[in-house]
């Protein structure tokens, strides 16, 4: 008798546990995972990475030191940098400063005015030079850095300083380059200071008929002072 009490004592005890746990079972079974379907594999389901953008990532756009330079069209200046090279003369090939009298220095022959001149018309002269100490001499003029192109920009713009031009320039860029201008600016009436023929030239620019296109943009030269009132 004694031990049938126990035992239905053991199976009350086991249908109670059962009924406790199985709210838990149920929320369990509801946030497992579906199992994955046939041919899925772990792999699969790693977000792929075009390999192309890996090994290569984006460039950005213009790389940083690379100058434009157009052989014949830019006009050399004083703290350029130029490479001369003398096809078979070593001794002649080198990378040479423009000093500030405008003059550049190679063995064998006297300094040579380079300022003002176009990378072509240099080689020109370097070659006539050269004739009279090497036969038939064959000229490459480079220039490296472009250093002499120089634009000051003052008043009210974003960031007034001087900028180095390395390529040709409009004004509408050249106003992209110091991020535009302040509330305070006046953009009807832009001074441009330019010297021509050792005399300071003086004009007004309006940066809203350039704009409008009632004026035409205008090129940048070598030296110009834009004030920005």
């Amino acid at each position: 008798m004694k031990e049938r009490k126990l035992f239905d004592r053991i199976i009350l005890f086991v249908v109670l546990i059962f009924f406790l746990t199985l709210p838990a079972c149920r929320q369990a079974i509801r946030t497992q995972p579906p199992p994955p379907s046939p041919g899925t594999t772990l792999a699969s389901k790693i977000p792929k990475t075009d390999k192309k953008e890996a090994d290569h990532p984006k460039e950005e756009a213009g790389k940083k030191g690379e100058i434009e330079t157009n052989s014949d069209q830019y006009i050399i200046g004083p703290e350029d940098m130029l490479y001369i090279y003398v096809w078979r003369e070593e001794n002649l090939s080198k990378t040479v400063p423009v000093r500030m009298d405008g003059r550049i220095s190679l063995p064998l022959i006297d300094d040579i005015q380079a300022d003002g001149l176009t990378p072509l018309q240099l080689k020109e002269l370097l070659t006539n030079r050269l004739k009279a100490v090497i036969d038939n001499p064959t000229v490459s003029v480079t220039v490296m850095e472009a250093n002499s192109f120089k634009i000051y920009v003052l008043g009210e713009v974003k960031t007034p300083g001087v900028l180095r031009i390395r390529s040709e320039t409009t004004f509408l860029e050249l106003i992209s380059m110091v991020g535009g201008f302040t509330e305070w600016a006046d953009q009807k009436k832009i001074l441009v200071i330019r010297k021509e023929k050792g005399a300071s030239k003086r004009f007004y620019v309006n940066y809203k008929k350039i704009i409008d296109g009632k004026e035409p943009n205008i090129d940048m030269q070598r030296g110009d002072t834009v004030v920005v009132e």
